[in-house]
């Protein structure tokens, strides 16, 4: 039986690229997405092009607490031990804290932290009793440095990188790894309409690569974060 691996947020972007990583190495992927079109695509792209592997999807909007907890119940009713959650879902609003619209905090926190929090809680019983499985939560550069138009965005990104931090204290002795991603501009729908050139951004697939590579250390070891920015540095 193949590994299992659970990647939110896969039908675009870092969450698409990594699934395609996993899929291609033999993994099984299950992903989600709020459009049950956007999955549709992906899961009929998968069954050609990933033969020996198998993409389940649940259409799911992680920023409402009930479709998590269904998200989390369909991974577990797979009973399959979970070899890699990698907590990608994410919401980008750019604004600036004094003037950006009312709730915009609320649902930056609750896609980009409360779904991660909630969903790790509802895996970790099965992976902690098999002693073993790898965490990967997509942070940001923006976790470790304010800008002035990251909003609250960086509120968010700053509250899922200390929750990174407590999880890798807390499963040390379950032997599961935690990993946190802080990836600077990356080329994905959130930069839809600018500008600015491809060159000044990473590609999604460099993003999941390091996420592979990470996850093929020996059993004794762990990367505990991974930094990234294009090599022009991060877009001021």
């Amino acid at each position: 039986m193949n590994p299992l691996a659970v990647i939110t947020g896969g039908t675009k972007g870092i969450g698409r690229a990594t699934a395609e990583r996993f899929l291609t190495e033999g993994f099984d992927v299950v992903t989600c997405a709020r459009q049950s079109a956007d999955l549709e695509e992906f899961g009929q792209r998968a069954k050609d092009q990933f033969p020996k592997a198998t993409l389940y999807v649940k259409q799911a909007d992680l920023s409402l607490r009930n479709e998590t907890a269904d998200f989390v119940t369909y991974v577990n009713s797979l009973a399959r031990p979970v070899a890699v959650l990698v907590n990608n879902t994410g919401v980008f609003v750019p604004g600036q804290l004094h003037s950006e619209p009312e709730g915009i905090l609320e649902r930056s926190i609750k896609t980009n932290v409360y779904s991660a929090y909630h969903i790790t809680r509802g895996l970790l019983p099965k992976m902690m009793a098999e002693k073993r499985g790898h965490i990967f939560n997509i942070c940001s550069t923006a976790s470790l440095m304010a800008y002035p138009n990251g909003g609250s965005y960086a509120i968010s990104k700053f509250a899922l990188y200390g929750m990174t931090k407590g999880f890798r204290e807390e499963l040390k002795p379950f032997g599961i790894k935690v990993t946190a991603l802080l990836p600077g501009p990356t080329l994905t729908a959130s930069w839809a309409g600018t500008d600015l050139p491809e060159s000044r951004f990473m590609r999604a697939e460099d993003v999941a690569e390091s996420i592979w590579s990470a996850y093929n250390l020996s059993p004794a070891a762990v990367i505990e974060e991974i930094l990234m920015r294009p090599v022009e540095g991060d877009i001021g």
